[in-house]
């Protein structure tokens, strides 16, 4: 399916999926999600986020620990989710209809390429 890029990369990965909005300050610690799944090596899949200026901090500090999430994909697009993707080079896509997030499940795969200002995204269940 054909994406809006916003963060330049390739990803290929198990995707981990969130049916809600996320807030990277409060909703994820140590690279896990509070329900306990983690981030690394998947490709997180949301209906976007929320929160506040921290969260690039959050999503930066989580790539240097090796704990942050190969790429990320939502249906809407955020201006802090947008800054912690650049500074941790992590390729982001959006534009991801809230109907397709509906039907996916954690452990599906997942390749994404973004070039901005498109992106592609191949999924498998």
């Amino acid at each position: 399916m054909k994406l809006r890029g916003y963060v330049e990369g390739v990803a290929e990965a198990p995707l981990v999926v969130v049916k809600h909005r996320i807030s990277f300050y409060g909703e994820v610690h140590e690279g896990k999600l509070v329900d306990g799944r983690a981030l690394a090596n998947r490709i997180l899949v949301a209906e976007g986020t929320r929160g506040s200026t921290v969260a690039p901090y959050i999503i930066y500090g989580l790539s240097k620990k090796g704990q942050a999430p190969k790429a990320i994909v939502v249906s809407k697009i955020e201006p802090m989710l947008v800054a912690g993707c650049v500074m941790a080079s992590i390729p982001l896509a959006g534009g991801l209809p809230r109907n397709i997030i509906d039907k996916l499940r954690d452990g599906c795969k997942g390749k994404l390429v973004v070039e901005p200002p498109s992106a592609q995204m191949i999924i498998t269940c």
